[in-house]
């Protein structure tokens, strides 16, 4: 075989050293060091080759990782093979959460979503609204860390502190077995809503009831309780987001349940990823009534901004989260003139044939049409993802390696190879 030297064989390629070393961090090319271990050598039959077939053209970066929890479909996802739309209309989200963590179709039997009407006997079993409960302790000292914070501090920046505080009172932190996470999972997300400050009297022990009164001055109207629950289940796991992904990337180094939540939310907050809610609800609140819709769109796409709550990089023609949860708060307040501005909005997106909506412009109608306060949104979008976080991370837990990525070197030539 003839092996040709960095040189020759980027004068071949058409290419700079650089550019050369990047294919073989690729796996494009192999190399081998002269005798004297002071040159890189390649193969010139291999160079010949790729000179005729041209220079590879660069593709994303895409990481597979084997999953059991979440598949993704044309317009909706899949949890652990059941339709996660459906689940949203029939289940709550504790039910939805245990099934994503355990797998087990005995959670599912019997938990069909009903809440007591006026005169009702029905409650819900004393032992899940323990499970589904922080220690006195731990709540009391997440509640104090907060004292100081600005009081119109967003919500997302509190579950942080929360996070933090309710990690370091927990001694079965380290307890990395599926069973103990899952405990810890419903001790956290209960803390995480119980220690936001309480703006109104919960109207039950759902963690949508008391999660509303967290986020809202107003009682609850079943309709749009109704809503926040859903939008829970919708958004409790979304395959491999980007907060997903660095959160399996804590675990698989064997962070806590708590240091991954954490994880997670210093991603979700990004306004690509969670935060876009935030964006749509800055959107909302330009437009006072629906003809200010079309020239808070103008102005958007004149300065080159992306347009908050809408386009998706896997759902290309509508986000099927988004539907739902739009048509529930149609249901829930029909009329209402919030709605009213949402729908100019998108009528304005669809003339311009700009993408369609998805689940962070639903969050954000949601939130204005209940009077939630600022963040709302990204509020309910963090409380449910920490139930697929964990879900993720109680299988590298279990898979036991690091997640270890490879970077596509670019930069100037290596001295000595």
């Amino acid at each position: 075989m003839e092996w040709i030297d960095a040189a020759t064989a980027s004068e071949r390629l058409g290419v700079k050293p650089a550019t050369l070393y990047a294919y073989v961090s690729r796996g494009v090319l192999q190399r081998r060091h002269s005798d004297d271990g002071r040159r890189s050598l390649f193969s010139a039959e291999e160079i010949e080759r790729l000179a005729r077939r041209g220079r590879p053209r660069s593709q994303p970066p895409e990481l597979v990782i084997e999953s059991a929890v979440t598949a993704l479909g044309v317009d909706r996802h899949y949890y652990r093979g059941l339709d996660a739309l459906e689940l949203a209309r029939t289940d709550d989200f504790e039910t939805v959460a245990d099934w994503l963590w355990t797998g087990d179709p005995g959670v599912l039997q019997g938990s069909r979503r009903s809440r007591p009407g006026p005169g009702s006997d029905a409650v819900r079993p004393d032992a899940r609204v323990v499970a589904w409960r922080c220690e006195a302790e731990a709540l009391r000292a997440a509640v104090a860390a907060q004292r100081g914070l600005p009081d119109d501090l967003l919500p997302l920046d509190r579950l942080q502190v929360i996070t933090t505080v309710l990690g370091a009172s927990d001694s079965l932190r380290y307890q990395l077995d599926s069973a103990s996470v899952a405990d810890t999972g419903r001790r956290l997300i209960a803390g995480l809503v119980d220690a936001l400050p309480e703006l109104s009297e919960p109207q039950g022990d759902s963690i949508a009831e008391r999660l509303w009164s967290r986020l809202c001055p107003h009682p609850a109207p079943p309709a749009l309780l109704d809503a926040v629950s859903a939008a829970l289940v919708l958004l409790a796991d979304h395959e491999l987001a980007a907060s997903t992904l660095a959160a399996r990337v804590a675990a698989s180094a064997k962070a806590d349940p708590y240091a991954v939540v954490l994880t997670g939310f210093g991603v979700l907050g990004g306004p690509l990823h969670g935060g876009a809610s935030y964006g749509a609800e800055r959107l909302l609140a330009e437009i006072a009534e629906p003809g200010q819709a079309a020239r808070a769109i103008a102005e958007r796409v004149r300065r080159g901004e992306r347009i908050p709550g809408f386009g998706h990089s896997i759902y290309k023609n509508g986000d099927g989260r988004g539907g739902l949860l739009l048509d529930l708060v149609k249901e829930a307040a029909p009329g209402h003139e919030r709605i009213a501005a949402g729908t100019a909005v998108l009528e304005e997106m669809r003339r311009r044939r700009l993408p369609e909506r998805n689940v962070d412009f639903a969050l954000a109608i949601l939130a204005a049409v209940s009077g939630m306060v600022s963040g709302a949104g990204e509020a309910i979008f963090a409380v449910a993802r920490v139930a697929g976080w964990l879900a993720h991370a109680m299988e590298e837990y279990e898979r036991g390696s690091l997640l270890r990525l490879r970077a596509s070197y670019t930069g100037p030539p290596i001295r000595g190879a």
